[in-house]
């Protein structure tokens, strides 16, 4: 009796180990250059509306993910501005320590102050990873505060889980 209890203990410690190692929390930091310049283009039915693609390179201040280290992401993004306010979606390329990738589509709101973002925040969900993270699902939310130098710093939450 005593082995089956001892077994019982064994699988299930393995079981929630298992689960822990398959989903989690996400809650990273990001520190994002300024974006490269960016041409825009004038929509032509305001002074101040324009339409722009602009890429930039991330870098993970903190988080991590199923026991690696996130370390660097490069968003891609179609920004539609008028004026002050800006909203677009994009697609954000994540590189684990190891080498796998993460990919991420995101909505986008913000707000700039002297041409530079002032504040912003995405909703953003997981649509495919390499390695470890194939068929990985998730998603949740950032919220961006730009910086003097023109950087920004997204801190994010949300939720995953990974294939079994």
């Amino acid at each position: 009796m005593r082995k089956l209890v001892l077994t019982v203990i064994a699988l299930l410690s393995l079981a929630s180990v298992s689960y822990a190692q398959t989903s989690g929390k996400i809650a990273t930091v990001w520190k994002c250059a300024g974006g490269t310049p960016m041409n825009p283009l004038p929509v032509g039915d305001a002074a101040d509306h324009i339409y722009g693609v602009q890429q930039t390179k991330c870098t993970a201040v903190s988080g991590e993910l199923a026991g690696l280290k996130q370390t660097e992401g490069v968003p891609t993004e179609f920004v539609e501005a008028t004026g002050a306010s800006s909203k677009g979606h994009g697609i954000f390329v994540e590189t684990m320590s190891n080498g796998d990738k993460i990919v991420y589509s995101y909505d986008f709101t913000g707000t700039s102050k002297n041409k530079m973002m002032d504040t912003g925040s995405n909703k953003f969900t997981v649509t495919s990873g390499t390695g470890r993270f194939k068929g990985m699902t998730g998603g949740g939310t950032c919220k961006a505060k730009g910086n003097p130098d023109g950087s920004a710093e997204f801190t994010c939450s949300g939720t995953y889980s990974l294939a079994k």
